[in-house]
């Protein structure tokens, strides 16, 4: 039986995760802003066999109460084995070009508080020297596009944060898994317009999740197909790729 918490379970890959998990028998602490939302998944957890679920709210773009919500999480649950990140928003790129505060509270929100939880939570792991801390990134932080340049800054800023702590944890016996999903049919990704071939579910990005931590892997593509993609992307030099619209 392990001890779970997830930051940002109201997401749509989260949810898929913890279902998972729940069919295990597992424990779970989940934090998210919309309590109505969050109310609703623990009690359906409940019902797909979790064996202890308990909530608590969070706004993630309020740094001092995130150390305050994560003693919470341990009181609760008495240590943590799996820690999943899954928060984040995709913003209006063309708002953010014309709007610094925009650009600079998208960037808060998908990687300066995400850092902030990240240290939190590496201080706490480290202690008790064993356990897996899984953040979603994406692969939008592969390369700047012109799409997406401020979310995809943000995701960058994530995956080298988590290289440089994951290096530093390993030797502590925690391990950090660093996920990097392409298109997901979320919410959140509903006005994109892409091909039907590159979108994928979040239950088919959570299946993935799963396999990795149990499988102890550091970094993934999900599906694993983008990482070929992204480094074709990453290889295209400059003089061609700023011709490009991507």
């Amino acid at each position: 039986m392990k001890n779970i918490l997830i930051i940002g379970a109201t997401s749509a890959i989260a949810e898929s995760t913890s279902r998972i998990y729940a069919s295990e028998g597992d424990r779970f602490y989940l934090l998210a802003r919309n309590t109505d939302r969050l109310n609703t998944i623990a009690a359906d957890l409940k019902i797909r066999g979790a064996a202890y679920v308990e909530t608590g709210f969070l706004d993630v773009n309020d740094t001092e109460s995130h150390q305050r919500s994560l003693d919470v999480a341990i009181e609760k649950l008495g240590s943590i084995d799996i820690a999943l990140i899954a928060h984040g928003t995709l913003g209006d790129q063309k708002a953010c070009e014309h709007d610094p505060a925009l650009a600079i509270k998208e960037l808060h929100t998908n990687a300066i508080s995400t850092i902030f939880l990240l240290t939190i939570l590496a201080n706490m792991m480290e202690l008790q020297g064993k356990g897996t801390i899984a953040v979603i990134s994406s692969v939008a932080g592969d390369r700047g596009r012109p799409s997406n340049y401020v979310y995809g800054t943000a995701k960058a800023a994530v995956s080298a944060f988590c290289e440089g702590m994951r290096a530093r944890l390993y030797k502590h016996g925690v391990l950090l898994l660093t996920i990097k999903p392409g298109m997901v049919a979320t919410p959140m990704t509903r006005n994109i317009d892409a091909p039907e071939l590159l979108i994928s579910t979040p239950d088919f990005i959570a299946k993935d999740i799963v396999d990795s931590v149990a499988k102890k892997k550091e970094v993934i593509y999900t599906p694993k197909y983008w990482r070929y993609i992204m480094a074709v992307i990453s290889s295209i030099p400059d003089v061609y790729y700023k011709k490009l619209r991507l």
